[in-house]
């Protein structure tokens, strides 16, 4: 696994526009089936994950949970997040290639 080049080709992602962030825009994506693969900060609390991984199972979308919040926020840019969903099927291929 090669943690520096998950979180390239998520800031990648997120520079193309190919991923929300946050746990309920995530859910969403997640809900209408847009979702192709959602990243799970290790250090999310318990509600978080049990949400996430229990409606992610429900519409058989893969979850990822090997980096933490930190990892997550400065490779997005984006303050604080738990939780992002990645919207393109390439991305998500390369980052489950990357694992």
């Amino acid at each position: 696994m090669d943690k520096d080049k998950i979180l390239s080709a998520l800031g990648l992602c997120q520079r193309a526009n190919l991923l929300v962030s946050g746990e309920e825009m995530s859910l969403e994506k997640i809900k209408s089936n847009q979702a192709k693969l959602v990243i799970l900060a290790t250090d999310a609390g318990f509600n978080t994950t049990k949400r996430v991984t229990d409606k992610s199972k429900t519409y058989h979308v893969q979850v990822i949970d090997i980096l933490t919040s930190d990892e997550i926020s400065k490779a997005i840019g984006k303050a604080n997040r738990k939780v992002i969903a990645i919207k393109d099927q390439g991305f998500a291929k390369k980052i489950k290639s990357l694992l």
